[in-house]
Order: structure tokens, then C-alpha cells, then sequence
């Protein structure tokens, strides 16, 4: 196994599972990470950024202002159509660098919007979903990051559905009750059943 895909729904718990199979030597490609760093001051988005949607979405420090351009591309389905164009083909670029450069190492493709995009999955040998009920979303992303409720249902109502996901995985890890004890033991089996 070289290439898998790591997704799930905002609060599932997927960045737990690919800091576990980071810690197991998976070479990890953050496609979030990616996205930070092409829209942090200087970014090689930033200019196309300020050119597409002017220079309101762009923070005092020169970074894109996350929330105004969020706030935007929910609200108008053509301004996320265009940051999507701008941002996805330079994170697919900067992510297959990435794969490269891990040598012999498996690499966990870390993709948010992976179900949505079959251009990801065609670069997948294996697929696995981490999965939990839209409450359990709701409550982690609040407690986590101060949001309130109708902002993270706003989040969720622009991702794939948990069946969508369900749909595409070759394995699911249902993080709904577990423990996070028990949501690494569960991302350790995977990953040695197909790593070994």
C-alpha cells in the first residue's frame, strides 16, 4: 500500500487518525496545510486571490482573511466555485511534490473534500472515512473552536453527506462513542492491517 486517503466531515476526528498514522511513519500530506500555506502572507495564492474577489478578503498581515472568504463562498455557490479553481489545482500540485518526496514511506493523502473529488480518489489505492453523527460534529467543532451551532451546520451542509463518504470507503471508523484511547487503537489496527 502507498497512497491512502484519510477523509471525514468536519469533527469527525480524521486529524487524529492521521496524527497516529504520522506517529506510525506515514508520510502525511495535509491538503488543509497546503491551503494555509499557499493563503498565509506571501502565498503564492495571495495575488490571484486579491485579483479574483479584490482586496477586502485580503487581512491587515497580507494573508487571506479566512472567515470574510469562508463567510462568501457559503453564501455564493460562483465565489466558491472560484476559490476552488484558483486554490485546487496548486494543492494538488504542492501535494503530489509532497508524495513524491516520501521515498519508500505509504502516504496518507489528508483531503476534506476528497468524496467530492474523483480526481482525488483516482490517486487512493484505499479510502477510509472517519465518521460520527452530525450532533457529535456539532458539539466537538463548538467546544473546539468556540463556533456556534448554526455556523457548523452551515459547514456541514456545504460537505459531502455522511452517506456520500460512507459510500466511497474501503473502511470506516466510527468515532460517534469512542474514546480517543480507543480511536488510535482502531487507527493502529487499520493501519497495520494494510501497511503489513
Amino acid at each position: 500500500m502507498r497512497h491512502i486517503g484519510l477523509t471525514g466531515g468536519i469533527g469527525s476526528g480524521k486529524s487524529t487518525v492521521a496524527a497516529v498514522w504520522s506517529s506510525l511513519g506515514a508520510r502525511l500530506v495535509d491538503t488543509d496545510g497546503i491551503a494555509r500555506s499557499l493563503t498565509a502572507p506571501g502565498g503564492d495564492a495571495i495575488a490571484a486571490l486579491r485579483s479574483a474577489f479584490g482586496s477586502d478578503i485580503i487581512d491587515a498581515d497580507g494573508a487571506l482573511d479566512r472567515d470574510r472568504m469562508r463567510a462568501l463562498a457559503f453564501a455564493d455557490s460562483t465565489a466558491r466555485r472560484r476559490l476552488e479553481a484558483i486554490l485546487h489545482p496548486m494543492i494538488g500540485t504542492r501535494a503530489m511534490q509532497q508524495a513524491v518526496s516520501a521515498g519508500g514511506a505509504t502516504v496518507v493523502f489528508d483531503v476534506p473534500l476528497l468524496t467530492e473529488s474523483s480526481h482525488w480518489r483516482a490517486r487512493c489505492e484505499r479510502i477510509v472515512v472517519v465518521d460520527c453523527s452530525e450532533q457529535t460534529q456539532i458539539e466537538r467543532v463548538m467546544r473546539r473552536s468556540g463556533w456556534r451551532a448554526e455556523q457548523v451546520r452551515g459547514v456541514i451542509a456545504q460537505q459531502a453527506t455522511r452517506v456520500a463518504r460512507r459510500a466511497i470507503a474501503d473502511a470506516v471508523i466510527d468515532n460517534d462513542r469512542l474514546s480517543l484511547s480507543e480511536l488510535r487503537a482502531q487507527a493502529e489496527a487499520l493501519w497495520a492491517l494494510w501497511t503489513t
